[in-house]
C-alpha cells in the first residue's frame, strides 16, 4: 500500500512547488534520475505509464526509493483506466495522475485513499473531478488549455480549486512564475528537466543542480519558506 497518504501527498507537492515527470525503460538509468531529484531537494517524483514493462521498472523504482530515499513520494502517470489504477495501488504507488478525466479511476483511488491528479481542460471537468473528491486537479495539455491565464481565470470564480498544470512548463524562472502567480499550487516538469549532454546523454549531476535551481526558484517566487505554504484541511 502507498507509504504517504493522500493528504501528505498533495502538501509535499504543494511544499516544493513542482513535481517531475519521466520515464526511461532502463531501470538504472531511472533510479540515477530519480536519485538527482532527490539530492536537488525534490520530493515528490511521476513516473509515467508509457512503456512496454512500465509496471516491472515502477516496482524496482519503489523497491529503491524506499530502501535509498525514504523522503520520496513515488508516484505514476499516464493512467487512463481503472485497472492499471489497481494495479499500480496494489503495488504500492503514492499517487496516481492521469492526462484525462475517468471517473471509475477517481472511485478506485479514493476507495484506497490514494491520492489522484486527473487532467482536465475546462472548468466543467474541474468541478466535476472536485464533486468527486479529487483534492488537486491537473490541467493538461497546459500550454495549449490556456496556459497560466486559464488557471487565473478558473481561481476568480473558484478560489477553493488547487490545480497543477502539466504540459508547457519550462524550467526558466519566469516561466515558473507565470504558472505560480496565476494561482497553481504546483508545476509538473517533464523534458526540460532533464539535462543532456553534448552527446545527448542523460546528465544525472546536470539534473540534480537544475533541480536544485528550480527549487531554490520557487521559495524566492513566493518569497516564503516552503514550510509556510498553505496546509489543506484533513
Amino acid at each position: 500500500m502507498a507509504k504517504f497518504s493522500r493528504i501528505e501527498v498533495i502538501q509535499k507537492m504543494g511544499e516544493i512547488g513542482m513535481v517531475p515527470v519521466f520515464f526511461h525503460k532502463d531501470i538504472e538509468v531511472a533510479q540515477q534520475v530519480l536519485k538527482a531529484t532527490y539530492e536537488g531537494g525534490c520530493r515528490v517524483f511521476e513516473f509515467t505509464n508509457r512503456g512496454d514493462g512500465a509496471h516491472i521498472i515502477f516496482q524496482a523504482l519503489l523497491d529503491y526509493v524506499r530502501e535509498e530515499l525514504p523522503e520520496m513520494m513515488l508516484g505514476i502517470g499516464s493512467i487512463v483506466d481503472p485497472t492499471t489504477a489497481g494495479l499500480y495501488i496494489q503495488m504500492g504507488a503514492d499517487f496516481i495522475v492521469c492526462p484525462l478525466l475517468n471517473e471509475e479511476v477517481i472511485k478506485i483511488c479514493n476507495r484506497r485513499k490514494v491520492a489522484v491528479s486527473p487532467g482536465c481542460g475546462s472548468v466543467s471537468e474541474i468541478g466535476r473531478a472536485e464533486e468527486l473528491g479529487v483534492e488537486l486537479v491537473k490541467v493538461f495539455p497546459a500550454a495549449q488549455v490556456g496556459g497560466p491565464g486559464f488557471i487565473k481565470g478558473v481561481k476568480a470564480p473558484c478560489p477553493w480549486s488547487t490545480i497543477m498544470p502539466t504540459g508547457g512548463v519550462t524550467t526558466e524562472k519566469e516561466n515558473i512564475a507565470s504558472w505560480l502567480k496565476a494561482g497553481a499550487h504546483c508545476v509538473g516538469i517533464g523534458s526540460n528537466l532533464i539535462v543532456k549532454d553534448a552527446l545527448g546523454n542523460i546528465d544525472f549531476e546536470g539534473i540534480k543542480a537544475l533541480t536544485t535551481q528550480v527549487v531554490n526558484d520557487i521559495i524566492d517566487i513566493r518569497s516564503v519558506s516552503p514550510k509556510e505554504t498553505p496546509v489543506l484541511a484533513n
